[in-house]
């Protein structure tokens, strides 16, 4: 898995030196809320934050399209959140080839452009490693995370049923012209 540099930012594989920073940001409530179904529960332990990351790596192993990066400001060597794309499995029976991208941040760094500098650099990278089209899915009501997508030019679908995690969800398609 390699690394991918911006302007300001160094996307890189998470490693064991980041289990703090791991720890830190998937212990605060509003940040967990918006990564998965309920109930969600913040991390705890270090041992946990270890198992993230190398879940992180393994699903890399499995698929080499699915990488969830660490977001790095490079002018301070400090990670910041994180970036991913996700081969998505549907409720109604396994995968058939799609794919969606996502990100979260430490509340902490909100509101500097880091997560948008880095959804903007992983998509170009997907779509230069043979994917054609990448999801962006959220809960209705995750105004910050929409508004990140309206930035990147993808295509919003609308609130529908989510056929990948169930419930509602706020869709958008993004593919390689619209970045």
């Amino acid at each position: 898995m390699c690394e991918i540099r911006t302007q300001r930012l160094i996307l890189r594989p998470f490693t064991v030196a980041d289990e703090a920073t791991v720890l830190s940001i998937h212990s605060i409530y509003d940040v967990i809320r918006w990564l998965s179904n309920p109930p969600w529960v913040p991390m705890e332990t270090l041992a946990q934050a270890e198992e993230w990351i190398d879940r992180t790596h393994e699903r890399h192993a499995v698929d080499p399209h699915q990488r969830t990066l660490a977001i790095e400001v490079a002018e301070i060597g400090t990670v910041v959140g994180a970036v991913n794309v996700t081969r998505l499995h549907r409720l109604d029976g396994g995968f058939v080839g799609e794919y969606e991208t996502g990100w979260h941040l430490h509340p902490d760094a909100a509101g500097r452009g880091y997560a948008t500098e880095a959804a903007r650099a992983m998509i170009a990278s997907a779509f230069d490693g043979g994917l054609d089209e990448l999801t962006i899915g959220m809960w209705p009501d995750n105004e910050p995370s929409a508004a990140l997508a309206r930035r990147l030019g993808a295509e919003e679908l609308g609130v529908d049923d989510d056929p990948w995690y169930g419930g509602q969800t706020l869709l958008f398609r993004i593919s390689p012209p619209h970045l």
